[in-house]
């Protein structure tokens, strides 16, 4: 729930920019407006801490205008943007590149004119089936409650036979998502991590149980589901943290398959730990006593798809890493698909 809301006002042209309008005006939350959902001003804060915290507190409802879909590799062909951030305050997030010192969380109301879009990609890619990502600059579950985006996505793609959609999340509100038409064209994904590298670096966000019991609804309600095991750490004990990991997610899976279930609907994607110098000054001056394994003279630098350098592990390191997961997964999920490691 945020502590303040800025608004575009063309954002009010549109009923679901409407109703968010008047849901959080009844709950007398601070609510003004702002020329653009790119520029917000009134976000403040004497500290790089305090102006973060005051961000994840903050909620932009915007138009988004830009007709242009970026592409979204390895894990689909476009991004669909519903959202941009989210209240977690993990302290690796990507988006520490991204969207810098002040990540307030925003929502597209012209879903409508969104999907429209959708459609014409889809169309023009026929006979081709067209993946869209729906999480690749936020996670849009916590946001679901006072949008229903999410929803209403995935019914337009359970109507849709060229078209996917997947997101991921690490937040558990997912009961009103459960009795959708969702026809298996939508995946289903959940962020999972060691709770160990949940309570030291993935703050505000649930449980590795809590989200496991998630999952078992979404299983039940029969999506394709996927699990993102993200970022991977080497630390004191990690194989036996990860093993703990797979035990209870192959616990929580099999107790709640509904009976048509196939095991080759499941799949996984491991993304080892990385980051760039400008996230590590944003990550080091927000949390200035952070426990981030990011010293550059153990890594290996590397160029990302989009043109800045990371520092990712060492060859060694990754081959390791990646022969323990894979070795990890077939034992406990033999028929599983693995999309990617990297």
């Amino acid at each position: 729930m945020p502590k303040q809301i800025f608004y575009e006002p063309e954002a009010l042209n549109y009923p679901l920019g409407k109703e968010i309008f008047r849901y959080f005006k009844s709950m007398n939350i601070p609510i003004n407006p702002t020329t653009s959902h790119n520029r917000v001003t009134g976000i403040k804060g004497d500290t790089p801490q305090e102006a973060y915290r005051e961000a994840k507190n903050t909620l932009v409802i915007g138009v988004r205008r830009s007709k242009d879909f970026q592409s979204c590799k390895p894990s689909a062909h476009y991004q669909l943007p519903l959202a941009t951030s989210c209240p977690g305050m993990c302290e690796y997030c990507y988006l520490s590149t991204t969207l810098g010192p002040k990540p307030y969380l925003r929502v597209y109301v012209n879903i409508d004119e969104i999907l429209n879009i959708t459609k014409e990609i889809i169309q023009s890619r026929s006979p081709e089936i067209t993946i869209f990502e729906g999480a690749a600059t936020s996670d849009p579950l916590p946001v679901e409650k006072y949008t229903g985006s999410l929803k209403k996505t995935i019914e337009f793609f359970g109507k849709e036979e060229l078209g996917r959609f997947r997101f991921v999340t690490k937040f558990t509100n997912v009961d009103s998502l459960l009795t959708i038409q969702h026809n298996n064209h939508t995946r289903f994904r959940f962020s999972l991590n060691s709770q160990e590298i949940i309570n030291k670096f993935e703050h505000g966000t649930p449980s590795l149980i809590e989200r496991l019991e998630a999952a078992a609804k979404v299983v039940k309600a029969g999506y394709p589901i996927g699990f993102i095991v993200a970022p991977i750490f080497r630390f004191e004990n990690w194989k036996n943290e990860y093993r703990s990991l797979f035990l209870l997610l192959e616990k929580y899976l099999y107790e709640n398959l509904p009976e048509n279930w196939s095991p080759d609907s499941l799949t996984f994607e491991f993304i080892t730990h990385r980051f760039t110098s400008r996230a590590k000054s944003n990550i080091t001056n927000i949390f200035p006593n952070t426990k981030l394994p990011m010293n550059e003279e153990e890594r290996k630098f590397k160029f990302g798809q989009f043109g800045y350098g990371k520092y990712i592990y060492t060859s060694n390191e990754i081959d390791e890493l990646k022969e323990f997961f894979l070795q990890t997964v077939e034992k406990h999920f033999p028929e599983a698909k693995i999309e990617y490691f990297i």
